[in-house]
């Protein structure tokens, strides 16, 4: 289907039927079926009932306004959106996209190493085509990376995310109580000090919430799918959040994850604003990581999680030693 969809089509639409979010982004999706047979998805912004929109200060559906200003028209040819056509309606953002199907990721799938490679080359690829933008997105690094700053949320206590994290970040001190942990846990309530300091990296256009769930696997390359939160900052930002949302479905450690990510970056690679952005990723989820080793069911889950948290505040350490911030 070609980019463009009249409204009048899918105001016609033959079926509607809700579709499940694992991104977890709050926005209504379902799936339509027009009058030429073909399937579409269409995702509608409320900021009413959308939690992540009311943290991030997002009244009508950034997404759109990305789309509409042509930022997403110079993705590189291995990195696509999903995006038909975006308009507003009555200043709430409807997105018009193209059904992935099962080539979208979900929560139950592993990434082989290959896979792995082929995820991050792609990212390379966006990060490089835009390396050195300036123009700021509607969403400040300072926003990304503090989302989950106590301070920030606790404004919207009461609801499920909010108090898990509110939790987490009260049982960080427990499961991280040295010197180091204290360091991160003060950052986590202040990110200033390492937004400055990711601030002097080399920018460029982050899509700030790549996860699995937000990615079609694609032969030549990959879709990134809610681009809500897409923001500027140094690439190494996208690598972080990926691997420490979900650096448990990997078929590598996260040091051969790393490994990987500088072999693919190559020369455009900084290992300062590396360090910094593992450390940002502590500051995103350090909560999820201390919430799952105190509070889940599961012993071979909290297992996991100490082992990583462990490996993460051995990065934290590393950025603390040389100074970073």
């Amino acid at each position: 289907m070609a980019a463009g969809i009249d409204r009048a089509v899918l105001d016609s639409a033959i079926a509607r039927a809700p579709v499940s979010d694992d991104g977890r982004s709050g926005a209504a999706l379902e799936r339509v079926l027009l009058a030429t047979g073909e399937h579409v998805i269409v995702k509608r912004y409320d900021a009413s009932v959308d939690l992540v929109m009311q943290m991030c200060g997002d009244t009508r559906g950034r997404e759109v306004a990305l789309y509409l200003d042509g930022v997403l028209d110079d993705l590189p040819p291995t990195v696509r959106h999903p995006i038909l056509d975006a308009w507003y309606d009555d200043g709430h953002g409807v997105v018009v996209m193209r059904d992935l199907g099962d080539s979208v990721l979900t929560w139950e799938d592993r990434l082989s190493a290959a896979q792995v490679r082929h995820l991050l080359s792609a990212l390379a690829d966006l990060h490089a085509a835009h390396a050195g933008r300036t123009e700021l997105t509607e969403t400040s690094l300072d926003l990304v990376v503090g989302l989950f700053q106590p301070d920030r949320i606790r404004a919207y206590a009461g609801a499920g995310l909010i108090d898990a994290a509110l939790r987490g970040w009260e049982h960080f001190a427990e499961v991280a109580p040295g010197d180091v942990g204290r360091q991160v846990l003060a950052l986590a309530h202040d990110v200033t000090p390492l937004v400055r300091a990711l601030e002097d990296c080399t920018p460029t256009l982050l899509h700030s919430d790549v996860a699995t769930v937000n990615v079609a696997m694609e032969a030549d390359g990959i879709t990134l799918i809610d681009w809500g939160l897409a923001s500027v900052g140094p690439a190494e930002m996208d690598v972080a959040r990926l691997l420490v949302g979900c650096g448990h479905l990997f078929d590598v450690s996260f040091d051969e994850f790393l490994d990987i990510q500088r072999e693919v970056a190559g020369t455009e690679h900084d290992e300062t604003a590396l360090d910094l952005a593992l450390l940002a990723g502590l500051t995103w989820l350090g909560w999820n990581k201390s919430l799952d080793i105190v509070e889940h069911d599961d012993p071979a889950t909290r297992a996991r999680e100490r082992a990583g948290l462990d490996w993460w505040l051995a990065q934290a350490a590393r950025a603390f030693e040389r100074g970073l911030v």
